[in-house]
Parts: C-alpha cells; sequence; structure tokens
C-alpha cells in the first residue's frame, strides 16, 4: 500500500511519515512537499534507516504525478498557527492554501478507491469542504479530529493519575478546537470507572482537560509545534484503513444525525477500516456532553458559512450518502448502507 504524504517536507509531516516507517505496515512512502529540496532531504533520512525498520519500504521524494498511485493521500500542509490564536481563526488563511492542493490532487487523477486522510487545521472545515469538493465516498475522506486531542487526553490522565497510559481509556469528541468536549461519563482506568480511581477528583479532571485544550499552543510556545503525537495520531489511522483493523477512532466525517448534528464534519467515534468510515456509533451521553457535541457543530456550520459566502457555495451530491448509491469498498463489493448509517 503506498501512502502519499503533502506537506511531508514540514514537521507534522515528516513526523508521520517517520511514525509510518517505524510502523512497518505500509510498503511504500512518498514524501511531497512545495519545497522539494525539503521533501528529497525528508526521503533521504527516511532511506538512511531504511535496514533498520520492518517492512522493507520504498521511500521517494515525489510531486503530484504520484497521486493517481497512492491508495492513501494524507494532506498536512498548512500555515502554522501563531501562540494564542485558535485553530478556527486560520481559517482564511488556510483555507485557500488548502482547496489549492486539492484541486491538484483532482487534477493528479485521484482514484475513486483512494483514502484522504485531511490533517491541516481547521481540520473540521477543511474535511467538510473535501467531502464536497474531492469527488470520492464521503466515508473515505477522514479527517484526523480529536484523535490528537483524545491521545493527549489519555496521556495526560496517565500521568496525572499514575497509571499506564494504555490502560486509560477516554475521549474528546465534537470539534478539534476550542469547542472540544471531554466525555468523562465513559472514561475507565483499566475497565474501572474512572471516578472510582485513587486521586481523581473535579479537579484532577479540570487541570487535565485544560492541559489538553491548551496543549497544541503550548507546544507551538516551547518548540514550535506537535510533531511526535500527531504523527503517531495519524499512523492510527492510516493502519486502521491499510489493514482493514476496524478500530473505533475519533475521526471527523461527515455527520448526517448523529447526536443531533448533520451537515458538519466533526469527532464521533468512528470505526475505521476497508472503506473508510464504515460505522458512527452513538455513545449513551450525558445532557452536557451531548449539548456539547452539539455546540461544536453549531460553531462549525457559522465557519462553513462564512467560508462558503467567501468562496461561494459549491455542494455537489456527497456519493455515499443517504439517496445516493451505495459506495464502493475499493474491493467492487458495496458497503451495505447498514454498516454506515448514522442512529438516528
Amino acid at each position: 500500500m503506498k501512502v502519499s504524504i503533502i506537506g511531508g517536507g514540514g514537521l507534522v509531516g515528516s513526523m508521520t511519515a517517520y511514525a509510518l516507517q517505524c510502523g512497518g505496515v505500509v510498503s511504500s512512502l512518498c514524501v511531497i512537499d512545495a519545497n522539494k529540496d525539503m521533501a528529497q532531504g525528508v526521503a533521504t533520512d527516511l532511506l538512511n534507516g531504511a535496514c533498520l525498520v520492518p517492512g522493507d519500504q520504498r521511500i521517494t521524494a515525489g510531486d503530484y504525478s504520484d497521486i493517481p498511485s497512492s491508495n492513501i493521500v494524507v494532506i498536512t500542509a498548512g500555515l502554522r498557527r501563531k501562540p494564542d490564536e485558535s485553530r478556527l481563526d486560520l481559517i482564511n488563511r488556510n483555507v485557500d492554501l488548502f482547496l489549492g492542493i486539492l484541486e491538484q490532487v483532482k487534477a493528479a487523477g485521484l482514484k475513486e478507491s483512494a483514502y484522504l486522510v485531511v490533517v491541516s487545521n481547521p481540520v473540521d472545515v477543511l474535511t467538510y469542504l473535501t467531502v464536497h469538493r474531492a469527488g470520492l465516498p464521503w466515508q473515505r475522506v477522514i479527517g484526523l479530529g480529536t484523535q490528537l486531542d483524545t491521545a493527549r487526553f489519555r496521556s495526560y490522565l496517565a500521568r496525572r493519575l499514575q497509571a499506564a497510559p494504555t490502560q486509560v481509556q477516554a475521549l474528546i469528541l465534537g470539534e478539534h478546537g476550542d469547542s472540544m468536549v471531554p466525555v468523562w461519563s465513559s472514561a475507565t482506568v483499566a475497565g474501572l470507572p474512572l471516578e472510582q480511581w485513587p486521586g481523581f477528583s473535579p479537579a484532577v479532571a479540570k487541570e487535565v482537560f485544560d492541559e489538553t485544550k491548551t496543549a497544541g499552543a503550548t507546544l507551538i510556545k516551547l518548540k514550535g509545534g506537535s510533531g511526535f503525537g500527531v504523527g503517531l495520531s495519524i499512523r492510527e489511522v492510516v493502519h486502521a484503513l491499510a489493514q482493514d483493523s476496524r478500530r473505533v477512532l475519533p475521526v471527523s466525517t461527515l455527520q448526517q444525525g448523529l447526536y443531533g448534528v448533520r451537515d458538519v464534519c466533526l469527532s464521533v467515534p468512528t470505526e475505521v477500516g476497508c472503506g473508510g468510515a464504515r460505522k458512527q456509533i452513538e455513545l449513551p451521553l450525558t445532557p452536557k456532553e451531548r449539548a456539547g457535541i452539539q455546540n461544536s457543530a453549531r460553531v462549525l456550520r457559522e465557519i462553513i458559512e462564512q467560508v462558503e459566502g467567501r468562496l461561494g457555495k459549491v455542494r455537489a451530491e456527497v456519493k455515499g450518502a443517504p439517496g445516493a448509491p451505495a459506495a464502493s469498498n475499493g474491493q467492487g463489493r458495496a458497503i451495505p448502507r447498514s454498516a454506515w448509517q448514522s442512529a438516528r
């Protein structure tokens, strides 16, 4: 399986390539960047260690001519967020750049069986624009969403509670941004309800969520941005697609009724595997948590309307949406509507 990373010369793109190289699952990695020297440098650096990791991957620096042969295209390119700047404040600076990249991807000949993984911020808005402009079934367009926020949340909880990070299960849903929603009601440590774990308290909950919510800005101040954590988070999504592992991940996808939300892209628990977003899952949330997701949707809808007002509305029929033909899973079989249709 070939993965092409657009923006692969930057911090996030290069860390994604390294995480995928160490994972040893994909067979080919192609680094694409507007700065061709940076792309070549990253590819060469990765190649230097190719004999030390599993998988015997083919690693190259490429360009948009590599898109037609790519199974997964990860877009990480974007303008960097400034300290104290909301992710949504990036919208007017990043949309034009991103849509220019998307048009080049389409012009190059993106195959319908490919997957697009959107990482660039504001990821939920850009994922929505991609769903309506890329010409792919909506299930094959996946935004990183709150996958990174969830990883941070679990790791910070584990550190604060002196627990093993892999035994902490907790979710951040909604917007990857200021209105993100911590789902305390289903959080556990080693299978035990979080509130029963020694040392947990409302004060700890607030401290951990505040640290999670400001993690991006903190890393920008400390080292220029997130690299390792986001690279590993992207790897989780790519591996789920490549291996058809059907892992439930908090990624951003088109919403069509789940949690009372529709016509936006935001993060809900989503089964990811062959075909992309195979199933979106509705958890029994508390009223506060459910209201939080609906607030995220309102925030994102306002931004989308602002963007569409500036660009002009482009609303091609979304492939695979209710009323449209069933989407292909890339192996010549239709995905049954029951496998992906949102619960109402």
